[in-house]
């Protein structure tokens, strides 16, 4: 099932707060950027986000699900209404998360 466009609203308006929140559609679903790393996700209804140490630990009693079929395990952030949580804990994933991958420029033939 399809992610629906007013839970990525709601999930937005929790995220408010923090600057450099962006997001992409892909197929049926949707990935949240936070300073243009990712940070998780939006999978069937439910908010994701990466596993790093950060986020174990300051969230060491959440749960962990697949996003999808073969994927692997990401925290549910199952309080999303808890805005407070946001700034400290994505603060702390950045450092860890890999830089955004640099796109190739594709050569032109003539």
């Amino acid at each position: 099932m399809p992610s629906s466009k007013e839970y990525l609203e709601f999930i937005l308006e929790q995220l408010s707060d923090l600057e450099e929140i962006t997001y992409r559609y892909m197929m049926g679903e949707y990935v949240i950027y936070y300073r243009k790393k990712v940070i998780g996700g939006i999978y069937d209804d439910r908010f994701l986000i990466k596993v790093t140490n950060a986020s174990k630990n300051l969230l060491s009693d959440a749960k962990l699900e697949l996003p999808y079929e073969r994927g692997s395990k990401m925290i549910l952030i199952d309080d999303p209404e808890n805005k407070e949580q946001y700034r400290e804990l994505f603060e702390k994933m950045y450092e860890e998360l890999p830089a955004p991958k640099v796109k190739k420029k594709k050569a032109v033939k003539k």
